[in-house]
């Protein structure tokens, strides 16, 4: 494979300059996560029997896989007590009661509660910070349960497990295994504008990513990192059960009927795919076939407006070099 107009090199370039969340607004939305954090924490040393129990952040910006087109960030928020609504609206009504008097100095209509979290935003950076609430019964790894931002239904879920599965992955290939899930998001996102109907979510793609280096793929290149992640696709058809062992075993699985079977590493009953049907998988596959595909074409490519043309059928119209 010809590799003169574009290889690894450019397309780290790519990243830093279009794909990346930038360190320094990394770093401010952390440090603006780690206030609140803070500011609970003091807050429970003079109210240790106050409901809300602990703040993680969670998601993309925890696990480092955030785009620059982030524009919110999630932050689990532990909720332990008799008196605590199972009912999902009274819930985030409750919540948002609760982070009001535990933050006194924001405004009223900094704290707004949504459909299935409290988004808190920071007038100053414009920031907006989801909060979403567990249901927590006092187990020592920090189990409880989440309302599902997909159904709004409780799923029992582990924050530090979730953040050490992934970060156990990254330390096998350094930078590498995180920017390589970056530009697969970054596809995703593209492919949902060029494809209508398309639907893959970021932890459906971390997750094949997770098997994909369990395996032993290499992600150092990223060309052929990126078509490590497209082959299986295209030839899995995403009819392959994904599980992981880091915290149960499969023995603990049970049967799964849906089409797609991609199994949440910290809860053995958690199919985080089970709303995808098997023409959403099979678009998934197409897709991926054709990046699979436009990736050959542009390595192969004898000039550099044909190789830009052929990534830009991966990346869209801001992949230029």
């Amino acid at each position: 494979m010809a590799r003169e107009h574009v290889g690894h090199n450019e397309i780290a370039q790519f990243a830093k300059d279009r794909v990346n969340l930038p360190k320094d607004k990394a770093d401010e939305y952390r440090a603006q996560a780690g206030r609140l954090r803070e500011k609970l924490t003091g807050y429970l040393a003079e109210h240790p029997d106050f409901t809300l129990k602990k703040m993680l952040l969670s998601g993309s910006l925890a696990k480092g896989t955030a785009l620059k087109s982030l524009n919110d960030i999630d932050v689990a928020c532990y909720i332990s007590g008799s008196d605590v609504p199972k009912d999902i609206s009274a819930l985030i009504d409750y919540l948002a009661e609760k982070l009001r008097k535990a933050f006194p100095n924001f405004t009223p209509d900094q704290v707004q509660p949504k459909t299935y979290c409290v988004t808190v935003n920071f007038k100053g950076s414009g920031l907006d910070v989801d909060i979403v609430p567990i249901l927590y019964s006092g187990d020592p790894d920090w189990y409880g349960n989440l309302v599902s931002q997909e159904d709004g239904s409780f799923l029992e879920t582990c924050i530090p497990r979730h953040l050490e599965f992934i970060r156990n992955r990254k330390k096998l290939q350094d930078t590498h295994f995180a920017q390589v899930i970056r530009l697969a998001k970054y596809w995703v996102r593209h492919m949902k504008s060029e494809r209508s109907g398309f639907r893959f979510k970021s932890f459906m793609v971390e997750l094949v990513m997770c098997k994909l280096i369990d395996e032993g793929k290499d992600f150092r290149d990223y060309p052929e990192g990126l078509q490590h992640f497209f082959s299986y696709l295209a030839q899995s058809d995403l009819r392959e059960l994904i599980y992981f062992e880091d915290y149960y075993s499969k023995s603990k699985l049970p049967t799964f009927s849906e089409p797609v079977k991609v199994i949440d590493p910290v809860n053995p009953n958690n199919n985080a795919a089970k709303l995808y049907t098997s023409a959403q998988a099979a678009m998934i596959a197409d897709a991926a076939l054709d990046a699979g595909d436009a990736i050959d074409a542009a390595l192969a490519a004898t000039n550099k407006e044909k190789t830009v043309y052929y990534w830009q059928k991966v990346f869209g119209t801001t992949f230029q070099i």
